[in-house]
């Protein structure tokens, strides 16, 4: 047992495809929850958010929504996850480097650690376990 835990084949220990999962559906499920709010406000009409990119708070508001609840949900399902990954890295690096840019690190780094979870996921795509697998 120890030695697969040193061992530096993913295969010996659990399968990659399990771990691409929990990823994929950790991050979703978890960025989902975030937006959510934010979909509810766009629905009704409450358009209040910042603007870090200078393109309005409107726009910047469904933008976020859109990222975080409509791509975060497509994640958590695998589906279209290579899209929804690239949306939802541009949403976490805006948010690492213009809307908390000067705030301390203890306030972004949450932006900072989706981040590399969607750069992850864009990366080795949805796995076996997705309905994107399912569709192709």
């Amino acid at each position: 047992m120890f030695k697969k835990l040193l061992s530096t084949n993913a295969d010996k220990f659990i399968s990659l495809n399990y771990s691409l999962f929990l990823l994929r559906f950790g991050a979703g499920a978890l960025i989902f929850t975030h937006g959510l709010p934010k979909l509810m406000k766009v629905f009704s009409g409450d358009f209040s958010f910042a603007d870090p990119i200078g393109i309005g708070p409107e726009l910047s508001m469904i933008l976020a929504a859109f990222a975080e609840g409509i791509c975060g949900l497509f994640v958590a399902l695998g589906l279209w996850t290579r899209f929804a990954a690239i949306v939802l890295s541009i949403n976490m690096a805006v948010a690492f480097f213009f809307a908390h840019a000067g705030d301390p690190f203890s306030t972004k780094e949450k932006s900072l650690l989706f981040l590399l979870m969607f750069v992850v996921i864009l990366f080795t795509g949805a796995g076996k376990y997705s309905i994107d697998q399912k569709l192709s």
